[in-house]
């Protein structure tokens, strides 16, 4: 794996943001993406990595993400999902699962299943 995909609904941020740390020295040697807000906080936390940050999701950067995987950019996602919180931009959260499960990428949604993309990493 070369390239990582990072995204975390606000009410998880902060799980990411400690997985993030948990794992930084791996995610050092990757080349990162990271929606709006999610890619701002890891920059500001974690400035050693090389990390993009796109546009916030609800205004397009969940479909860069998903541009990124269909052009063979991106090697894994993670994404903290939080199910608990409606989500005004449910349709493009939906667009990014399906085309990360549309070209069969590993893609968390958890920190249990972003442990095993990044152990195998």
């Amino acid at each position: 794996m070369k390239t990582l995909g990072l995204v975390a609904h606000d009410g998880r941020k902060d799980d990411l943001l400690d997985w993030a740390g948990a794992h930084a020295n791996r995610l050092a040697t990757l080349k990162l993406y990271a929606t709006g807000t999610t890619g701002g906080r890891l920059k500001a936390a974690f400035p050693e990595l090389d990390l993009t940050a796109l546009k916030s999701g609800p205004l397009g950067g969940d479909q860069q993400l998903g541009a990124l995987i269909a052009e063979g950019g991106l090697d894994a996602l993670v994404f903290f999902i939080d199910p608990m919180a409606p989500q005004p931009h449910d349709v493009d959260v939906k667009a990014l699962v399906r085309i990360a499960t549309l070209y069969d990428i590993p893609f968390a949604v958890n920190r249990a299943t972003a442990e095993a993309i990044i152990a195998r990493a």
